[in-house]
């Protein structure tokens, strides 16, 4: 087993360093990383997908010119917003981020993100008795797109209390996150309290002074490294280069509730009616889970 970098910790347990690690077992991750919610970055796990090496920009201007995207109230084509990733800059940078889903817009590209990385001891997000609705406002496999100069416009927590894993495939992309502990200074929206309201990138502390007190840990994700980094960790990033990232959600034991709780939530707005059926469905589901997972099933 190798290790790039070893975290480090303050006396209070606080982690002040993301490692990075390679030839980690399925086990040693879960143990080391995922059980205590742990950030990490994988450098090998991709090693074998057909998409390293693959999907460029070349790659998706050629054979994806169908795929669209508003940003900003502008209806971009793929091709075009490659031409706009390619010589974007600080001073100019490309609108961003042009994200798609993989499943619904193209779902050959399923078997080129292969072998899976499981963020648990099974991959719950996949489970057959789990409705899709239930994932509404997420979305499973996601591809961004992005240019020197972009970033993510919000430092956020993802929805669903989804846990997240993020896989450079071309280019480089740093993450900037916060512990979830550090909430009380992120002063989230009122609106959706997964948002902060502040700007991470130039920060208004007359208005939001706590956000002083916000100390966050900075990684660069190279190209073929993967970050998984559990929920309630704020996060957002920041390109300098051309980059091309798959995102994935994961669901474990450890977010299983906080998932059905918001799940609840967001079926009171557009589904009321299936909302209690649904909260109890999934704890349900959750203790059946708990059983297969306990039984190696």
């Amino acid at each position: 087993m190798e290790t790039q970098s070893i975290a480090s910790k303050t006396a209070n347990n606080t982690i002040t360093k993301i490692d990075k690690r390679s030839n980690i077992s399925r086990q040693e991750l879960i143990n080391e990383y995922i059980e205590p919610a742990i950030p990490v970055v994988l450098t090998d796990a991709t090693k074998d997908w057909k998409a390293m090496g693959k999907f460029s920009p070349e790659f998706f201007k050629k054979n994806y010119s169908h795929i669209t995207k508003e940003i900003k109230g502008k209806t971009y084509s793929l091709p075009e917003y490659v031409d706009l990733m390619l010589k974007s800059t600080p001073e100019n940078p490309a609108p961003y981020p042009f994200n798609f889903n993989i499943e619904h817009r193209a779902p050959e590209l399923l078997a080129d993100l292969k072998p899976e990385i499981i963020y648990a001891k099974s991959d719950r997000i996949k489970h057959p008795l789990l409705p899709k609705f239930m994932l509404n406002g997420t979305e499973v496999y996601e591809i961004f797109l992005g240019g020197n100069g972009g970033y993510f416009p919000f430092l956020h927590v993802d929805a669903l209390f989804l846990h997240t894993q993020i896989t450079q495939l071309y280019g480089s992309k740093d993450f900037i996150l916060y512990p979830p502990e550090q909430t009380p200074f992120m002063y989230p929206r009122e609106e959706n309290a997964k948002i902060s309201q502040v700007n991470v990138f130039d920060p208004n502390y007359e208005k939001y002074p706590l956000f002083k007190k916000a100390t966050p840990l900075r990684v660069t994700v190279e190209q073929g490294e993967t970050i998984l980094f559990p929920t309630k960790w704020w996060h957002t990033t920041q390109i300098h280069e051309p980059c091309i990232s798959l995102g994935r959600v994961h669901l474990n034991a450890s977010n299983w509730n906080d998932f059905a709780k918001d799940n609840y939530l967001s079926l009171k707005k557009y589904r009321p009616g299936i909302a209690g059926p649904a909260l109890l469905y999934t704890k349900m589901l959750g203790q059946l889970i708990n059983l297969q997972e306990k039984a190696g099933v």
